[in-house]
């Protein structure tokens, strides 16, 4: 699987969240056969939902596609490491594998803060990082930079 062009479409994603005044982090989910089957960005304030994350919204359109829950053989692309909410998603939609780019020193829940799939859950998905790394955190500092 060409991680880099899914992460690409995820930046895409990022950029365009990024343009709305949210914090700019894109998502794509992807199933076995590569067809992207869920998109999101951050909506936070766009809709006043904390829960309104990329991530989120990625997972729901995807298991809407599918029909399930259950996103059994796909895998979730990101532009920045998840939170605990969000690491929690993957978990309970049973995502197999992720690949994000930037770390988060703040709230990173795959290893930067804490790492919740290393704890005993019932699904633990493979975790690949840094993947167009440099390109997800230049979107993070311009659109911090802007707002200071």
């Amino acid at each position: 699987m060409d991680y880099e062009k899914y992460m690409r479409e995820a930046l895409a994603l990022a950029r365009e969240a990024a343009e709305a005044g949210e914090v700019p982090v894109g998502c794509v989910i992807a199933d076995a056969s590569g067809r992207v089957i869920g998109r999101g960005r951050n909506r936070r304030e766009e809709r006043g939902d904390a829960t309104a994350h990329a991530e989120i919204e990625a997972i729901r359109e995807a298991g809407a596609a599918l029909g399930s829950w259950r996103l059994e053989g796909c895998t979730l692309f990101v532009t920045l490491e998840p939170c605990p909410m969000c690491a929690g998603a993957i978990i309970n939609a049973r995502v197999p594998s992720l690949v994000f780019g930037a770390a988060d020193g703040v709230s990173g829940s795959c290893g930067s803060v804490i790492d919740l799939f290393f704890e005993r859950y019932g699904h633990s998905p493979s975790v690949r990082g840094g993947v167009l790394a440099e390109e997800s955190a230049a979107l993070l500092r311009e659109f911090f930079g802007a707002l200071r």
